[in-house]
Protein backbone atom coordinates (compact mmCIF):
# COMPACT_ATOMS: atom_id res chain seq x y z
CA UNK A 1 0.00 0.00 0.00
CA UNK A 2 0.84 3.34 -0.71
CA UNK A 3 0.21 6.08 2.66
CA UNK A 4 0.63 9.79 1.29
CA UNK A 5 2.36 11.87 4.46
CA UNK A 6 1.73 15.81 3.49
CA UNK A 7 3.68 17.95 5.58
CA UNK A 8 1.84 20.86 6.80
CA UNK A 9 3.79 21.35 10.64
CA UNK A 10 6.38 24.52 9.58
CA UNK A 11 5.90 28.18 10.05
CA UNK A 12 7.43 29.51 7.01
CA UNK A 13 9.05 32.62 8.26
CA UNK A 14 10.50 33.63 5.47
CA UNK A 15 7.43 34.34 3.43
CA UNK A 16 6.94 37.07 5.96
CA UNK A 17 2.95 35.91 6.58
CA UNK A 18 0.73 36.41 9.16
CA UNK A 19 -0.29 32.45 9.05
CA UNK A 20 2.09 29.72 7.63
CA UNK A 21 2.56 29.53 4.25
CA UNK A 22 0.80 26.44 3.49
CA UNK A 23 -2.48 28.13 4.58
CA UNK A 24 -2.26 31.27 2.72
CA UNK A 25 -5.23 31.08 0.31
CA UNK A 26 -4.93 31.20 -3.83
CA UNK A 27 -7.98 31.71 -5.74
CA UNK A 28 -9.89 30.68 -2.67
CA UNK A 29 -8.14 27.48 -1.78
CA UNK A 30 -5.06 27.15 0.87
CA UNK A 31 -2.07 26.62 -0.60
CA UNK A 32 -2.11 22.64 0.82
CA UNK A 33 -5.06 22.08 -0.86
CA UNK A 34 -3.43 22.05 -4.15
CA UNK A 35 -0.79 19.75 -2.90
CA UNK A 36 -2.94 17.15 -1.14
CA UNK A 37 -5.81 17.21 -4.57
CA UNK A 38 -2.65 15.89 -6.35
CA UNK A 39 -2.40 13.03 -4.69
CA UNK A 40 -6.30 12.08 -4.52
CA UNK A 41 -6.05 12.82 -8.15
CA UNK A 42 -2.85 10.83 -8.51
CA UNK A 43 -5.01 7.59 -8.00
CA UNK A 44 -2.01 5.67 -6.77
CA UNK A 45 -2.61 6.81 -2.86
CA UNK A 46 -4.25 4.27 -0.40
CA UNK A 47 -4.15 5.94 2.73
CA UNK A 48 -3.32 9.84 3.79
CA UNK A 49 -1.64 11.41 6.86
CA UNK A 50 -1.37 14.93 7.33
CA UNK A 51 0.89 16.31 9.49
CA UNK A 52 -0.10 19.60 11.31
CA UNK A 53 -0.22 22.14 14.48
CA UNK A 54 -3.58 20.86 16.39
CA UNK A 55 -4.66 24.73 15.89
CA UNK A 56 -5.14 24.18 12.27
CA UNK A 57 -6.78 20.62 12.51
CA UNK A 58 -10.45 21.93 12.34
CA UNK A 59 -9.71 24.29 9.17
CA UNK A 60 -8.28 21.33 7.73
CA UNK A 61 -10.82 19.37 8.05
CA UNK A 62 -13.29 21.82 6.93
CA UNK A 63 -11.59 21.32 3.23
CA UNK A 64 -10.76 18.39 3.46
CA UNK A 65 -14.35 16.89 3.67
CA UNK A 66 -15.34 18.63 0.25
CA UNK A 67 -12.89 16.79 -1.15
CA UNK A 68 -13.99 12.97 -0.38
CA UNK A 69 -11.19 11.56 -0.36
CA UNK A 70 -12.87 7.66 0.15
CA UNK A 71 -9.30 6.58 1.81
CA UNK A 72 -8.73 6.27 5.28
CA UNK A 73 -6.96 9.61 6.34
CA UNK A 74 -5.15 10.28 9.67
CA UNK A 75 -3.53 13.18 11.29
CA UNK A 76 -0.19 13.64 12.97
CA UNK A 77 1.17 16.10 15.21
CA UNK A 78 4.79 18.47 14.36
CA UNK A 79 7.70 17.75 16.07
CA UNK A 80 10.72 19.89 17.00
CA UNK A 81 12.28 19.62 13.51
CA UNK A 82 11.23 18.57 10.12
CA UNK A 83 12.13 14.84 10.96
CA UNK A 84 10.52 14.74 14.27
CA UNK A 85 7.28 15.46 12.39
CA UNK A 86 8.16 12.63 9.86
CA UNK A 87 9.17 10.60 12.92
CA UNK A 88 5.74 11.20 14.48
CA UNK A 89 3.85 10.42 10.93
CA UNK A 90 5.97 7.01 10.27
CA UNK A 91 4.74 6.15 13.88
CA UNK A 92 0.96 7.08 13.43
CA UNK A 93 1.30 4.59 10.03
CA UNK A 94 2.17 1.66 12.35
CA UNK A 95 0.01 2.31 15.13
CA UNK A 96 -2.67 2.66 12.49
CA UNK A 97 -1.85 -1.21 10.71
CA UNK A 98 0.12 -0.51 7.76
CA UNK A 99 2.80 -3.19 7.03
CA UNK A 100 6.78 -2.77 7.02
CA UNK A 101 7.14 -3.31 3.57
CA UNK A 102 4.16 -0.74 2.65
CA UNK A 103 5.57 2.58 1.01
CA UNK A 104 5.48 5.91 2.50
CA UNK A 105 5.53 9.33 0.13
CA UNK A 106 6.40 12.02 2.26
CA UNK A 107 5.29 15.53 0.38
CA UNK A 108 6.07 19.53 1.50
CA UNK A 109 2.47 21.45 1.39
CA UNK A 110 4.33 23.71 0.21
CA UNK A 111 5.25 22.27 -3.32
CA UNK A 112 2.09 22.67 -4.81
CA UNK A 113 2.67 22.10 -8.37
CA UNK A 114 3.77 18.25 -8.12
CA UNK A 115 2.27 16.23 -10.88
CA UNK A 116 0.84 12.76 -11.01
CA UNK A 117 4.08 11.71 -12.83
CA UNK A 118 6.42 12.80 -10.03
CA UNK A 119 4.12 10.64 -8.02
CA UNK A 120 4.10 7.62 -9.63
CA UNK A 121 7.91 7.86 -10.67
CA UNK A 122 9.27 8.38 -6.94
CA UNK A 123 6.97 5.36 -5.63
CA UNK A 124 7.97 3.15 -8.59
CA UNK A 125 11.41 3.70 -7.62
CA UNK A 126 10.66 2.77 -3.77
CA UNK A 127 9.34 -0.10 -5.37
CA UNK A 128 12.89 -1.67 -6.46
CA UNK A 129 14.93 0.22 -3.95
CA UNK A 130 14.81 1.23 -0.18
CA UNK A 131 13.95 4.70 -1.24
CA UNK A 132 13.39 7.25 -3.86
CA UNK A 133 13.53 11.50 -4.15
CA UNK A 134 12.28 13.19 -6.52
CA UNK A 135 15.59 15.33 -8.51
CA UNK A 136 16.25 17.97 -10.82
CA UNK A 137 19.41 18.52 -12.98
CA UNK A 138 21.68 20.80 -11.71
CA UNK A 139 22.44 23.21 -14.99
CA UNK A 140 24.62 26.10 -13.45
CA UNK A 141 27.90 25.62 -13.03
CA UNK A 142 28.35 25.00 -9.02
CA UNK A 143 31.57 26.57 -7.62
CA UNK A 144 32.71 25.28 -3.62
CA UNK A 145 34.29 27.76 -1.12
CA UNK A 146 35.51 26.54 2.23
CA UNK A 147 37.48 29.90 2.89
CA UNK A 148 38.08 33.25 2.33
CA UNK A 149 34.94 33.64 0.02
CA UNK A 150 37.37 31.69 -2.77
CA UNK A 151 37.03 29.19 -4.93
CA UNK A 152 38.35 25.84 -4.17
CA UNK A 153 36.33 23.15 -6.36
CA UNK A 154 34.43 23.45 -8.81
CA UNK A 155 32.60 19.81 -8.78
CA UNK A 156 31.57 18.16 -11.63
CA UNK A 157 27.86 19.49 -12.89
CA UNK A 158 26.68 16.05 -14.53
CA UNK A 159 27.01 14.41 -11.21
CA UNK A 160 24.95 16.93 -9.36
CA UNK A 161 21.01 16.96 -8.74
CA UNK A 162 18.85 18.92 -6.30
CA UNK A 163 16.82 17.47 -4.08
CA UNK A 164 13.15 17.95 -4.28
CA UNK A 165 9.63 15.84 -2.72
CA UNK A 166 8.19 13.58 -2.83
CA UNK A 167 10.50 10.94 -1.18
CA UNK A 168 9.27 8.01 -0.36
CA UNK A 169 10.37 5.11 1.95
CA UNK A 170 9.48 1.44 2.67
CA UNK A 171 7.75 2.29 5.84
CA UNK A 172 9.47 -0.69 8.10
CA UNK A 173 12.93 0.41 7.36
CA UNK A 174 12.42 3.79 7.26
CA UNK A 175 10.64 3.91 10.60
CA UNK A 176 14.05 1.50 12.14
CA UNK A 177 16.55 4.03 11.25
CA UNK A 178 14.71 6.31 13.25
CA UNK A 179 14.28 4.06 16.66
CA UNK A 180 17.64 3.86 16.28
CA UNK A 181 19.01 7.30 16.55
CA UNK A 182 18.63 9.79 19.64
CA UNK A 183 16.18 12.79 19.38
CA UNK A 184 19.47 14.58 18.79
CA UNK A 185 21.00 12.60 16.13
CA UNK A 186 17.32 13.22 14.55
CA UNK A 187 17.40 17.18 15.16
CA UNK A 188 20.87 17.47 13.16
CA UNK A 189 19.07 15.59 10.33
CA UNK A 190 18.39 18.31 7.22
CA UNK A 191 17.15 15.59 4.30
CA UNK A 192 15.24 12.90 4.87
CA UNK A 193 16.73 10.96 1.92
CA UNK A 194 20.49 12.04 2.84
CA UNK A 195 19.46 10.09 6.53
CA UNK A 196 18.23 6.97 4.95
CA UNK A 197 21.39 6.98 2.56
CA UNK A 198 23.31 7.87 5.40
CA UNK A 199 22.14 5.01 7.57
CA UNK A 200 22.69 2.63 4.92
CA UNK A 201 19.80 2.32 2.77
CA UNK A 202 19.55 2.30 -1.44
CA UNK A 203 17.88 5.87 -2.67
CA UNK A 204 16.67 5.73 -6.49
CA UNK A 205 16.88 9.58 -7.99
CA UNK A 206 13.73 9.88 -9.17
CA UNK A 207 12.17 12.49 -11.81
CA UNK A 208 11.58 15.76 -10.50
CA UNK A 209 10.11 18.73 -12.66
CA UNK A 210 11.32 21.94 -12.51
CA UNK A 211 7.87 23.66 -11.90
CA UNK A 212 7.59 21.78 -8.66
CA UNK A 213 8.97 24.17 -7.00
CA UNK A 214 8.87 25.48 -3.12
CA UNK A 215 7.18 28.40 -1.84
CA UNK A 216 9.35 29.92 0.45
CA UNK A 217 9.85 33.29 -0.60
CA UNK A 218 6.82 36.09 -1.47
CA UNK A 219 8.23 35.78 -5.14
CA UNK A 220 7.65 32.38 -4.77
CA UNK A 221 3.97 32.79 -3.87
CA UNK A 222 3.49 35.04 -6.59
CA UNK A 223 4.49 32.87 -9.10
CA UNK A 224 2.35 30.11 -7.97
CA UNK A 225 -0.99 32.69 -8.02
CA UNK A 226 -0.12 33.56 -11.40
CA UNK A 227 0.09 30.09 -12.50
CA UNK A 228 -3.39 29.13 -11.22
CA UNK A 229 -5.03 32.40 -12.26
CA UNK A 230 -3.23 31.42 -16.07
CA UNK A 231 -5.27 27.97 -15.81
CA UNK A 232 -8.83 29.07 -14.53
Amino acid sequence: MNIAIILSGGVGTRMGASIPKQYIEVCGKPVIYYSLIKFVESGSIDAYIIALDNQWKEYVEGFVSKIHINKPLFYSVPGETREHTIYNALKCAKQNGYADDDIVIIHDAVRPMVSKEVIDDCLEGCKNYDAAIAVIDVKDTIYQSVSDNCITDVPNRSTLHAGQTPEAFKLGKYLKIHDERSYEEICAVTGGAQFAANCGLKVYLSKGAEINFKLTTPEDLQRFEQIINNHQ
